[in-house]
């Protein structure tokens, strides 16, 4: 098990997905993350129920986001519960926040606040478009932010296309999490040289510009934005997919193509086709790239996904199976690295979480602990700052919790 920031305490103001899941991958490596929530209005993911997910199962995205965390209940439209907020941060290693800047302003939790009870604390802040500009206090998720504004969708939309893109649940907010864990992690580094402690600021804007950079500045430099083309015209067709007898899969990144291609007819034993003039290099199967297709296309139609699996087992080039979310549940290489980590809880199922794909040392973390319970640990965090149960009693009844 992984503990390389053990001994680092986080205090974690945030809720959803993109914010909270950068809590979790620290927590993964040993930090103590609390999670602050209202104590009647919790983090809104707790209720959230995907469309065609079993609503009485375990909340996918609540245990993805939140496993290892401890729950403290405080009000923070309370004086009170904001001087307990204040008093938990003295102790913090990383103030971690979503909230816009127009409510952490209002509610005294902004930078200067937070840096009035602790200076050395790191304020990591992530958002939907950036801490600076017209729209920094707007809010975004990863489908108005990442997928929609940041370009993409339209990166990925095949042409012809009626509809862009939607995007697969947290597909920006995930990886935004481990840019936030990261960004994080070089911060506590500068304060440990410099005794400077940096505010860390991600976006799922500057994230998704980030991922489709090569589109963004391909379209500075042509001044408009790539063409797509259709799989049948792709200059290099051993780059692209093909279907098997069984509707799967296989997609084929073998870009060094005058290398790799007579090694694949071979392998599809096809060697006819390395032979024809039409497909004899690369530049004639630019030329024909829709004859070359066409051909390849009914060779994969011939075998099975497993019959692929069995030749290509000595194939050279680059080639993967376009797998289904529930194959990597038994994938070898993401068993065998311990890319899935287990959460044991006693009243409700097991499930398995995906683990950060940051490992150290090659220890996989691969028993996990469970998301906490609203306010678990309110009890447990006040105890630990020095409150006893009459001290905690009366807070209670000043509805500071």
């Amino acid at each position: 098990m992984t503990q390389i920031m053990k001994g680092v305490r986080v205090v974690e103001l945030a809720s959803w997905t993109f914010v909270p899941a950068a809590g979790a991958v620290l927590a993964d490596w040993g930090a103590d993350v609390i999670k602050i929530e209202h104590p009647s209005r919790p983090d809104p993911q707790r209720a959230l129920v995907r469309a065609g997910v079993d609503s009485e199962g375990p909340n996918a995205l609540m245990e993805q986001a939140n496993r290892g965390k401890r729950s403290m209940a405080l009000d923070l439209t309370s004086e009170r519960g904001l001087e307990l907020l204040y008093e938990l941060v003295g102790t913090a290693d990383v103030f971690l926040t979503n909230w816009l800047p127009s409510a952490r302003r209002k509610r005294g939790v902004d930078v200067p606040e937070i840096r009035a009870h602790n200076e050395r604390i790191i304020y990591a802040r992530g958002s939907g478009q950036g801490a600076r500009g017209p729209d920094a206090d707007n809010p975004g998720f990863d489908g108005t932010s990442y997928i929609a504004r940041g370009g993409f969708a339209e990166a990925l939309t095949p042409p012809g296309s009626e509809w862009p893109i939607s995007g697969s649940p947290a597909v920006g907010d995930l990886p935004g999490a481990m840019t936030i864990a990261g960004g994080i992690c070089g911060a506590l580094f500068h304060r440990e040289r410099t005794g400077d402690a940096p505010v860390v600021d991600i976006s799922l804007l500057g994230l998704a510009m980030w991922t489709v950079a090569p589109d963004i500045v391909t379209s500075g430099i042509q001044g408009s934005t790539p063409p797509r083309v259709d799989r049948e015209d792709n200059p290099n067709p051993i780059s692209i997919q093909y279907r098997t007898s069984d509707a799967r899969f296989v997609k084929l990144s073998m870009f060094e193509s005058d290398r790799y291609f007579e090694d694949l007819c071979e392998h599809l034993g096809a060697g006819h086709l390395a032979v024809d003039p039409r497909f004899v290099d690369s530049t004639a199967r630019s030329q024909h790239s829709r004859e070359c297709v066409e051909a390849l296309d009914a060779v994969f139609a011939g075998f099975t996904l497993d019959e692929v699996r069995t030749r290509f087992s000595t194939l050279k080039g680059a080639w993967g199976v376009v797998q289904r979310p529930s194959d990597l549940h038994e994938d070898p290489q993401a068993l065998a690295n311990g890319y899935l980590g287990l959460i044991r809880q006693p009243s409700v199922k097991d499930v398995a979480v995906v683990s950060p794909p940051v490992q150290y040392d090659e220890n996989p973390n691969t028993e996990l602990k469970p998301s906490p319970e609203h306010g678990q640990h309110t009890e447990e965090v006040l105890l630990e700052l020095g409150y006893d149960w009459d001290a905690i009693g009366a807070l209670h009844a000043e509805n500071a919790l």
